[in-house]
């Protein structure tokens, strides 16, 4: 567990890193100008690391099934080294075939002269927008990757949960039960936090809402999430707890 606990603190803060810097300069500055391939730079990493997050809390959920769901012995077994670092890498491969998606559709793009993206950071649709050649797949394509590896992260999740939940319920003891749940409760919060937000950007407001709302809830799960996750899984740790109650105390 710990190993992707690390895995994904280490995506998070390269996630922050990809998307923070270019959102403060556009703060302090009223206007910034930044070329095409500064755009790819900068979307590149983006959809990296965050594609990397959906298969990593997708790969966290099924270790989690195996620690509640299988006997204590097995679970060294069946989540060894190998099968962890088989996880680790498929997450980051995942990501890099959704970056290579967003990045080759934003190439097939042209744009002539100045544009501006009512944004704080580059992002394929906002630049989809500003194309002087209105390019279908180029619209639809990364969608439909993002959208499919969204849906099949979030069933992995639930199937998990559920089986979770089933095996938990069927313990007797009382403290069984407290720890099976201790055990999971770090996780479904950032499972949340992410796709809920992320959903509530890309399906709801853009449904209807000004893009200035848009910007406003992309702060939150670029910057707010990232953050918040050391956070919360710190919270599950006793020596986390001790130190946010002395850390509250003071």
């Amino acid at each position: 567990m710990y190993l992707f606990v690390s895995r994904l603190a280490f995506v998070d803060m390269e996630y922050l890193t990809s998307v923070t810097p270019i959102m403060i300069v556009s703060f302090l500055r009223e206007r910034t100008t930044t070329p095409v391939a500064g755009c790819i730079a900068q979307l590149g990493p983006d959809v990296v690391f965050g594609t990397a997050e959906c298969f990593l809390l997708a790969a966290m959920a099924c270790d989690r099934y195996v620690a509640v769901c299988s006997p204590p012995p097995l679970y060294s077994t069946l989540m060894s080294s190998r099968v962890c670092i088989i996880l680790l890498a498929a997450s980051y491969l995942g990501g890099c075939v959704d970056a290579l998606s967003f990045t080759g559709c934003l190439l097939s793009l042209t744009f002539c002269g100045p544009n501006k993206i009512n944004h704080f950071f580059c992002d394929l649709p906002p630049l989809v927008k500003l194309s002087r050649s209105h390019i279908y797949v180029a619209e639809i394509s990364p969608a439909i990757l993002a959208g499919s590896i969204t849906v099949i992260t979030l069933f992995i999740i639930h199937v998990s949960y559920l089986y979770i939940l089933h095996s938990v319920l069927n313990v007797h003891s009382p403290d069984g039960r407290h720890k099976a749940f201790s055990t999971c409760t770090s996780h479904p919060s950032a499972v949340t936090l992410f796709y809920a937000t992320v959903t509530f950007v890309y399906v709801i407001l853009k449904s209807g809402h000004s893009s200035d709302h848009i910007k406003v809830v992309s702060v939150f799960y670029t910057v707010v999430i990232p953050m918040m996750n050391p956070l919360i899984y710190s919270l599950r740790n006793k020596k986390g707890k001790e130190a946010m109650r002395k850390l509250m105390a003071s």
